[in-house]
């Protein structure tokens, strides 16, 4: 299994949020986190960020 994670390119927009179903992201410092627990991997996130900043890294 593996998991999706939030670069530094991450501007802190915010638009990842509302969109993920297990609300599994949160505003971290200084950029926002994808908590790996809760995560489902569907990807929601993934079409959202402005800047390509959530990246999948498979197991």
């Amino acid at each position: 299994m593996g998991t999706h994670y939030i670069t530094d390119d991450c501007i802190t927009c915010g638009s990842c949020v509302p969109v993920c179903p297990v609300a599994a992201i949160s505003e971290g410092d200084p950029i926002y986190v994808i908590d790996k627990d809760i995560c489902i991997e569907c990807g929601a996130c993934d079409e959202v960020c402005p800047v390509d900043a959530i990246k999948w890294q498979g197991a």
